[in-house]
């Protein structure tokens, strides 16, 4: 099955759930619920919506933030469309995505997108596999349908189920093609699809011939998945703050002014960058943004380099180094880090 991932297929999970393919609650009566119970909430409390990455995440911090006495948040995770719509609409309060923006969405214009923290997009096996280890290619190429059995990847004659999440947009899928593809909304062959990494995490628990992405954060301490390491390096805090491992992605809080609780929300952004946020952070397996500053900077060009390099035989050299093309460094830049010196440098060389 192809799938292409963008806000015009917003339809997509009604039609699976239709198909009997994705097992989880109706999203539209989900989504009525959480009107209800919002309106039900104390007038004091904010309204935290979005993706099961992060909001699984923040829930450590909410708890840390009400103790504290600085305010109630309610937190409601679905999907990463509907914490940034909901926040658009005006019936959430801040929004949680494991993507950055996309500016050309009429939903997300005028929503200012906070990184938090770094994480990392790691592919996900059942424990019984003996494969390891996948290279960049090979994951491309399985998102691709180019490989499409476990033997070409070192593992059992068997074919590779790739599981993928069925909300458009979704941040670890969307950031995952991003970095592979240059483009979140990338064309892929899913051959399964699930509401939520949770549930594609249950599923790749259960089936042995399963692939999936999801973050280190989630699977840590999940003895039920496998991590695979990329290029040979394992995801951990460690390997996100070097560098090293190749797909760290960012992790954002979103908020819009002038709505009903924008400053209460902006509070709840700011705890998340103090001593004691970013402590729980770490807890959570993230790399705030403040202990790895050069992950937005200096880093993230030559980060493209190396995956593009891995991809495709390189289309420039600088200093003897391979580097991307300057379109396509510019625009995986400015998604990630659009005001850094980095990304002003690539406009320059992409003009």
């Amino acid at each position: 099955m192809t799938i292409r991932a963008n806000a015009r297929r917003a339809g997509l999970i009604s039609a699976l759930f239709a198909c009997g393919m994705v097992f989880a609650a109706d999203p539209a009566k989900h989504q009525l619920q959480v009107t209800a119970e919002s309106k039900s909430l104390p007038a004091d409390s904010i309204v935290l919506r979005g993706d099961h990455a992060t909001t699984r995440l923040y829930e450590a911090l909410v708890k840390a933030f009400e103790k504290a006495g600085d305010g109630r948040v309610a937190v409601q995770p679905f999907s990463t469309v509907s914490g940034l719509d909901a926040l658009h609409a005006g019936t959430a309060d801040v929004a949680a995505s494991a993507r950055a923006a996309m500016p050309d969405r009429a939903q997300e214009q005028g929503t200012n997108f906070y990184p938090v923290a770094w994480d990392a997009l790691v592919p996900i096996v059942a424990p019984s596999n003996p494969v390891n280890g996948i290279t960049l290619k090979q994951l491309h190429d399985v998102y691709l349908g180019r490989i499409t059995n476990w033997k070409d990847l070192g593992g059992n004659d068997a074919p590779i189920n790739l599981d993928g999440v069925a909300a458009p947009l979704d941040g670890v899928e969307y950031s995952t093609r991003l970095l592979l593809f240059h483009y979140g909304d990338q064309n892929v062959s899913v051959s399964r699809m699930y509401v939520n990494t949770e549930k594609l995490e249950e599923d790749i628990a259960l089936n042995a011939n399963g692939l999936g992405m999801s973050t280190l954060s989630g699977v840590m301490h999940d003895p039920k998945v496998k991590l695979l390491g990329v290029e040979g390096v394992r995801a951990s805090t460690a390997t996100i703050a070097d560098g090293s491992y190749p797909l760290y992605s960012a992790i954002y809080l979103a908020t819009r002014n002038g709505g009903p609780h924008s400053a209460e929300a902006e509070k709840f952004v700011a705890f998340a960058d103090s001593d004691a946020g970013k402590a729980i952070l770490r807890q959570q397996g993230l790399v705030p943004n403040a202990d790895a500053p050069d992950l937005t900077t200096t880093k993230q060009a030559a980060r493209i380099a190396f995956v593009d390099a891995h991809l495709k035989p390189p289309m420039l050299t600088m200093d003897g180094r391979p580097v991307s093309a300057p379109n396509a460094t510019l625009d995986m830049l400015a998604r990630e880090s659009p005001k850094s010196p980095e990304t002003q440098k690539a406009r320059v060389e992409a003009a």
